[in-house]
């Protein structure tokens, strides 16, 4: 006769495995990885159970929960304790998103029976999704101004002939595309709700304030075009450049210690 499994004794299993991969994760030395058959098997044998034994409820609702604690317990602590240097927080902050998408992508393989066959069942939000919403919810949310502004403020650097790194700034910028657009929806909004339109009203105060220093609207043009082409993503290249046109409505400005044509004496 069939023995069922009880969630106490499975989730233990799965528990010991997910915390190889987490100590991979952060680098802890001489990780071990994880058997992923091991996890593979156990969930689907608390899964495949017949009513009222199958856990596919529990298993599901932990599976989230893996996320939830592993985020608040570790990802969000070592953002938030660097956020007053906006280049060491912009650093983490694109380490620990790119370590999520590992994350995700290993233990959708490890609880694939729920994507399979419980949640279209149930009709309930794929497991991928379900990953990468917790990132969004516990970590993007509570990040995404100090991580935008700390961007802009390195532009804003780069503008006035400090060199930075472009190739940072390409990947926070990346995140902002990716949050939202993670199985390939084509969905921007969080980059242009949450980045680019506060980019662009920098870009019009930035160049309002230097209009008296002598820059050419073609000067300007030719420097933000290259930034597109560097760190933003090509959709804001349109917006960008109407932008830039704004700080000189004449050819030339005219810098405020030249002396007046005018006739003036």
């Amino acid at each position: 006769m069939e023995t069922n499994m009880k969630l106490e004794e499975g989730w233990p299993i799965i528990q010991k495995e997910i915390a190889k991969l987490i100590n991979i994760l952060e680098g802890v030395p001489d990780s071990e990885p994880p058997a992923y058959g091991t996890i593979y098997s156990t969930v689907y044998i608390l899964c495949k159970q017949n009513p009222p034994f199958d856990e596919c409820k529990d298993i599901y609702e932990r599976y989230q929960g893996v996320y939830e604690k592993y985020l608040k317990s570790k990802v969000l602590p070592a953002i938030q304790e660097k956020q007053d240097d906006g280049v060491s927080m912009l650093q983490e902050f694109v380490k620990r998103w790119a370590n999520h998408k590992v994350m995700v992508t290993k233990l959708t393989r490890y609880f694939a029976y729920l994507d399979r066959y419980y949640i279209p069942r149930m009709k309930l939000p794929c497991l991928k999704d379900v990953g990468f919403g917790c990132f969004r919810k516990i970590v993007y949310e509570k990040m995404k101004v100090k991580v935008r502004d700390a961007v802009i403020a390195l532009i804003n650097q780069e503008r006035e002939g400090t060199e930075i790194d472009r190739g940072l700034v390409k990947d926070v910028v990346e995140v902002f595309v990716e949050i939202g657009n993670e199985n390939g929806k084509d969905n921007l909004d969080c980059y242009v709700n949450d980045f680019e339109n506060a980019f662009l009203t920098d870009l019009v105060d930035y160049y309002t304030k230097k209009g008296s220093n002598g820059i050419t609207a073609l000067e300007c043009l030719e420097k933000e075009k290259d930034r597109v082409s560097h760190y933003l993503h090509s959709s804001t290249e349109e917006k960008l450049l109407k932008q830039a046109q704004g700080p000189a409505s004449a050819e030339q400005v005219v810098d405020k210690d030249m002396p007046s044509t005018s006739g003036s004496k």
